[in-house]
């Protein structure tokens, strides 16, 4: 038996015993978030991935978490294992099916805007995507030019890019655009969604293009004195340009979101599906033979259950008379309450360092370009060169791409004809004015119009949907006569 020694009333255990005791609960004290997430813990303090991704950080991100060095924890590690770069042995380890959909999909390679733009300059070939558009320092002709628009000012919203630096416009790379939630430029939490929120479709669908549209809102034109009221800072601005706030959609207004409609399904797969239309959920006949997903009823009744909130819309069926005509014209032409029309977009790559004449249009919803032209325009600086970053590989390369339209309007919604002979809404997508001037101030190009026998007229989908107005017999009956001019008087 151990001997015991007293002192000031109390017993004591001799010392070496007493030390391993203590070793041997210290050991005992490691934390359950220690034990799962290693040494990350000790510097990554952020909510760790939620139930449905609840293992080691290091599955993902590599690196060692056994390690407290810095250092040496950080071999190997991938910081962005959702990029595309990475996001087949990161996420397609356990969502090899959902991989390989997105793989091929058009909201990853963009294939569909690419090739439409590149053709419109002369192209031949299709691209399988944005990252094979060709690199051009020094182009040589309009479609080595349209690249480089292509790479460093136009395609700032996609997979392989974390998006413009405005609060709301930062998103993470891949998987994690739609599926990881930012706030204020900063990845809000480790939790991954298993249905994207409006906010990840918006942080790439905002300006002047169909998304932003669903909100109501349409950008300002970029001069100054068109965007009052005037804020001190990009903060207050956060999708980089003010906007007007005008009617939103109706499905908006009545609670739905963008998944309602555009599902998983339509998003991640490279067109294997058959895309929700108006028809499929307000033509009566259709819904008898087929309920798509969420809507149920029957006998001319039916209902609409929203997947995140489960809040139910009753579906009114179409039955006005001037249906008849829905195979040959697009419900838009009647039912879009405004439309995108800007017209034309001039597009400048300059590589001069002259940037005085920009003073008033420093906005453009670039944050880059804003930044060095703020910077450059302070003369307490010293001046920073004209380049500008390759969105798809980060690298930095000569000469500013400055953007402006010569008008910017939403009152008259634009018709024309598409493909299959039916009235469509369109706008003017592809009409472009291009220039150049290089660092040696010759004009290598000036004002290079759009050279499409349609002037850059496209189809589109606007999505400010409501009811059809008193004037929506003027939409049509140039196309279709005027053998519509008693439907407004029936009900």
């Amino acid at each position: 038996m151990p001997s015991r020694i007293k002192r000031s009333g109390y017993t004591f255990l001799p010392y070496c015993l007493l030390t391993v005791s203590i070793l041997l609960l210290l050991g005992g004290c490691t934390s359950e978030k220690e034990r799962t997430f290693g040494s990350c813990v000790t510097c990554h303090e952020q909510d760790h991935t939620g139930s449905s991704h609840e293992f080691e950080c290091t599955s993902c991100h590599g690196g060692d978490s056994t390690q407290d060095r810095l250092e040496l924890a950080h071999i190997q590690l991938i910081p962005y294992p959702a990029h595309p770069d990475h996001m087949e042995s990161s996420c397609g380890q356990c969502h090899d099916k959902e991989y390989r959909g997105v793989a091929q999909s058009p909201h990853l390679t963009l294939k569909n805007k690419v090739n439409l733009i590149r053709k419109t300059y002369g192209a031949t070939e299709d691209l399988p995507s944005l990252t094979d558009v060709p690199v051009h320092e020094d182009p040589a002709n309009s479609l080595e030019l349209i690249d480089d628009m292509l790479r460093r000012r136009c395609l700032s919203c996609h997979l392989y890019y974390p998006g413009e630096s405005y609060p709301a416009t930062i998103h993470g790379t891949g998987c994690a655009a739609c599926h990881l939630g930012y706030k204020d430029k900063e990845l809000a939490d480790h939790k991954f969604l298993d249905q994207p929120t409006d906010e990840q479709c918006l942080s790439c669908h905002y300006g002047n293009y169909v998304g932003a549209d669903y909100y109501g809102r349409y950008e300002h034109d970029l001069n100054i004195e068109y965007r009052t009221p005037y804020y001190t800072n990009r903060n207050s601005r956060p999708y980089g340009v003010e906007y007007h706030q005008l009617v939103p959609d109706i499905h908006h207004q009545r609670g739905m979101e963008c998944i309602d409609c555009h599902s998983g399904v339509e998003l991640m797969k490279s067109g294997s599906n058959q895309p929700v239309t108006c028809e499929s959920c307000h033509d009566g006949k259709k819904l008898e033979l087929h309920l798509p997903q969420g809507v149920s009823g029957e006998n001319g009744t039916f209902t609409y259950t929203s997947r995140r909130s489960g809040n139910l819309h009753p579906l009114p069926l179409m039955s006005h008379p001037a249906h008849k005509f829905n195979n040959r014209v697009q419900c838009q032409v009647c039912h879009a309450q405004w439309a995108f029309n800007d017209s034309t977009t001039h597009l400048l790559r300059s590589d001069l360092d002259d940037y005085e004449n920009w003073d008033r249009l420093t906005v453009q919803g670039s944050a880059e370009l804003e930044q060095l032209l703020e910077h450059n325009l302070d003369y307490a600086n010293e001046e920073l060169p004209p380049t500008m970053a390759d969105k798809i590989t980060g690298d930095i390369l000569p000469g500013i791409w400055y953007k402006g339209y010569s008008t910017r309007r939403w009152e008259e919604v634009l018709t024309g004809i598409d493909e299959s002979n039916r009235l469509v809404v369109m706008r003017p997508i592809l009409n472009y004015s291009l220039s150049w001037i290089d660092e040696d101030e010759t004009i290598r190009y000036d004002s290079l119009t759009t050279p499409a026998p349609d002037g850059g007229m496209r189809p589109y989908t606007p999505h400010t949907t409501g009811p059809a107005g008193l004037f929506y017999e003027q939409r049509i009956r140039n196309f279709l006569g005027r053998g519509i001019s008693n439907t407004s008087q029936e009900q």
